[in-house]
């Protein structure tokens, strides 16, 4: 007898997992309200968002993260397309994309601690942006999974202050 997760992946059912859409839009008040007002009509989380002008200032990209299965991801694509300002909308995955992050970190590190943490920023390509008598503040960019390394490392000394900035990318070629 099937137990559930052989008869869903026998039946073609999708397992949820971390997505990004990239979503060209017009730059103007009121688009991001109104995508974000789509998002939550629908029921869909959004996970991560980053926005920010492209080459041409009529034009704003967004990169949305979501953790859905293929089903979900098509019916939000479509979704978006209905939208007035929304240009174009694709998938980003690690074949056709290359995607970043940015976090900054502030770090307890006295004195003795300080060359630790440097060094360590510098392991992860970091930079140090910010010291003061108890505090170093490193940023870094990179794939999830290497700011999740970094964080990971960085809990030994404390974490005092955190920010990331979710996913960003673009395609390839």
């Amino acid at each position: 007898m099937y137990d559930r997760i052989q008869l869903k992946h026998n039946l073609g059912v999708n397992t949820m997992r971390q997505r990004y859409l990239s979503v060209l839009v017009e730059n103007h008040s009121g688009v991001l309200s109104r995508i974000a007002g789509l998002f939550s009509r629908r029921g869909y989380n959004i996970d991560s968002l980053s926005v920010g002008t492209t080459e041409s200032p009529n034009i704003s990209r967004m990169t949305i993260g979501v953790t859905c299965d293929d089903k979900l991801l098509e019916q939000m694509m479509k979704q978006l397309h209905k939208l007035i300002p929304v240009l174009k909308v694709n998938e980003l995955n690690q074949t056709n994309s290359k995607m970043h992050e940015l976090a900054i970190i502030k770090v307890r590190a006295g004195v003795k601690q300080r060359r630790e943490v440097m060094d360590l920023a510098e392991i992860f390509k970091g930079n140090v942006v910010d010291v003061s008598d108890a505090t170093l503040t490193v940023s870094l960019l990179g794939s999830q999974d290497k700011i999740d390394a970094a964080v990971q490392q960085l809990k030994t000394y404390g974490i005092k202050e955190m920010i990331r900035t979710g996913a960003t990318g673009i395609q390839r070629g």
